[in-house]
C-alpha cells in the first residue's frame, strides 16, 4: 500500500492485484487507489485468463502483491503452481524481491544467492531489504551490490542487461507501520482509524529508503503485453436484466472481483444489501449471494436485526435461488456461538450451529463436485479455497471437496436445483456454467413471481367487477 501511494504521488495511475485467494489485501489496495483490486491465481485461472486479466489494466501499470515465500505453491508436490513466481512467469512480470532480513548478517548474501539460483526465468530484477537499520544497511550495501553485479554478469546473454538484478534499497523496522491481525488475517482497513496516516508514512519511508526511479524503470521496462480478449466473458445474458442481491457490510465482505465481474457479464445486475443494517432484501431481487466475512464478530447485531433473517427465509422458501459461502453459510444456519459459548440466533434456513474450533479447518485449495440428483452443481467441477476457524455440526453431504495433488476428499455443502451453501469459497470463472445455471434459475423465479402477480391482479380485477 505504501508503494501504491508513492507511485500515485509520482504521477502514475496503477491498478493492483494480489497473488492467491486473498480478500483482505485487495481491500487495502482499494483504500489507496479508490478502485477494486483483483486476484491472480494460477490454480483458479488458466494462463490465458491470467494474461487477459492483467492486460485489461486501463492505465498500463500494475502492482502485483506476492504471497508467502516467492516459490511457495499450492502444495509441496505442485512444482510451484499457485506461487507468486508462477504468476510472474505466466504474466511475464518482473519481480522486486522484498526480503525480511531482521537479525541477519552476511547470511542474507547466502539467502540471496539461493533464491536467485532458482530464478530460472530471470524475472527477479530488484531486491529490497526489509526491517534492517539504516546504519547496517550502509555497511552491507557495498557487499550485496558487488555480489549482485557478479550474479548479473553471469545471467547476461551478450550485452543484454534485461536480466540484471540490483539492490533497490531498504526499509527500516518501524513500530508505526504495525497492523493488527485476527484469526483470518489483518483487520480490515475500515476498522483501522489511522490507516491513511500509516499508508502515508509507509510511502515516505519507501521514498527515503528505496530508489523510486529504479522501481519505475523496472515497471516501464516490462514487456507484459497480451491480447486483452483472453480471460474476458462475452455472454451478455438476457436483455431483461436480472438482479442478484449481494450481502456487503462489515460482516460480509469477502468477494473475488472476478466473481462479480463474471456475474455482471452474464446480464445480472448486483444490488448490495446489509444483513447488519437493512430490514429486508432489495426490492425486485431475483437471487441472493451471501459471501464470507466475519459474522462471528457481529453475531449479536445480526441476531438483533430480526427482520432481515425473516426476509431471507421467506425468499428462499418461495424459491429464490441462493449462494452462500463460509460466513454466509454460517449466517443461514440456526446460530453462531460466540467466545463465551453463547449461541446467537441467525437466519435459521438450515438446522445447526457453528462455533470456533481454535484451529484452521480443511485449509487450502480444493475442487468441488456433486453427483447429487438435481443439484445446481451436478456434473460440474468448480475450484475453491477454504480458510476458516469456525466449523458447524451440519456442513452438508451433497458435494465432494478434493485436495489437489493429495487425493484427500470429504463430503461438504448443501445443494439443490436452486441453491449451493457451504464453507468453500468458490472461484466462479473456473466454472462459468455454475453461474449460467444460477441465471436460469433466477429467470425461472422471476417468471413464477410475475405469473403469481398476474394471477393476483386478475383476481383483484374480477373481484372488483363483481362488486
Amino acid at each position: 500500500t505504501g508503494l501504491l501511494r508513492a507511485l500515485k504521488e509520482n504521477g502514475l495511475d496503477p491498478v493492483a492485484f494480489k497473488c492467491g485467494p486473498d480478500y483482505i489485501d485487495p481491500m487495502f489496495h482499494r483504500t489507496v487507489l479508490g478502485i477494486p483490486g483483483g486476484n491472480l491465481d494460477s490454480f483458479f485461472q488458466t494462463e490465458d485468463e491470467m494474461r487477459g486479466i492483467i492486460s485489461s489494466c486501463s492505465s498500463g501499470y500494475a502492482v502485483i502483491e506476492g504471497v508467502m515465500g516467492i516459490y511457495d505453491g499450492a502444495a509441496v508436490s505442485s512444482g510451484g503452481r499457485g506461487s507468486c513466481y508462477d504468476v510472474a512467469r505466466i504474466t511475464n512480470t518482473p519481480i522486486i524481491l522484498v526480503m525480511d532480513v531482521r537479525g541477519m548478517g552476511m547470511t542474507m548474501l547466502s539467502v540471496i544467492r539461493g533464491i536467485l539460483s532458482d530464478d530460472t526465468d530471470r524475472l527477479i530484477r530488484g531486491i529490497i531489504l526489509n526491517r534492517i537499520s539504516d546504519g547496517y544497511y550502509e555497511r552491507i550495501e557495498p557487499e550485496i551490490s558487488r555480489e549482485l553485479e557478479r550474479i548479473s554478469l553471469s545471467r547476461r546473454t551478450g550485452s543484454n542487461m534485461s536480466s540484471d538484478v540490483r539492490l533497490i534499497g531498504h526499509i527500516p523496522k518501524s513500530d508505526g507501520l504495525s497492523l493488527e491481525s485476527r484469526h483470518l488475517g489483518l483487520k480490515m482497513p475500515g476498522e483501522i482509524e489511522s490507516i491513511d496516516s500509516q499508508i502515508d508514512r509507509a510511502a515516505d519511508i519507501i521514498r527515503q529508503g528505496c530508489d523510486m526511479d529504479a522501481i519505475m524503470d523496472i515497471m516501464k521496462g516490462s514487456s507484459t503485453l497480451f491480447s486483452t480478449s483472453a480471460g474476458t466473458f462475452t455472454d451478455n445474458g438476457p436483455l431483461d436484466k436480472l438482479t442478484l442481491a449481494v450481502a456487503r457490510d462489515e460482516a460480509f465482505c469477502f468477494y473475488y472481483e472476478e466473481n462479480l465481474r463474471l456475474i455482471r457479464s452474464l446480464g445480472i445486475s448486483i444490488s448490495e444489501f446489509s444483513p447488519l443494517h437493512d430490514a429486508r432484501l432489495p426490492e425486485g431481487a431475483d437471487g441472493i449471494l451471501i459471501g464470507g466475512g466475519y459474522p462471528e464478530l457481529y453475531a449479536e447485531e445480526l441476531e438483533e436485526n430480526t427482520s432481515m433473517p425473516e426476509s431471507i427465509r421467506s425468499a428462499i422458501k418461495q424459491g429464490m435461488p441462493s449462494l452462500a459461502e463460509c460466513g454466509g453459510f454460517m449466517y443461514l444456519m440456526e446460530g453462531i456461538a460466540d467466545a463465551d459459548s453463547t449461541v446467537h440466533r441467525m437466519a435459521g434456513v438450515l438446522p445447526g450451529t457453528s462455533s470456533n474450533t481454535g484451529r484452521l479447518g480443511r485449509f487450502g485449495y480444493i475442487t468441488v463436485t456433486s453427483d447429487s440428483p438435481g443439484s445446481i452443481l451436478a456434473g460440474l467441477e468448480v475450484r475453491g479455497h477454504e480458510f476458516h476457524y469456525f466449523d458447524s455440526d451440519n456442513n452438508g453431504t451433497d458435494a465432494v471437496a478434493a485436495k489437489p495433488d493429495e487425493g484427500r476428499t470429504w463430503e461438504c455443502m448443501h445443494t439443490g436445483p436452486d441453491h449451493l451453501w457451504g464453507f468453500p469459497h468458490l472461484y466462479y470463472p473456473s466454472c462459468p456454467e455454475l453461474i449460467k445455471r444460477l441465471r436460469y434459475k433466477m429467470t425461472e423465479y422471476r417468471e413464477q413471481r410475475r405469473d403469481a402477480s398476474n394471477v393476483k391482479q386478475c383476481t383483484e380485477d374480477v373481484n372488483g367487477s363483481i362488486i
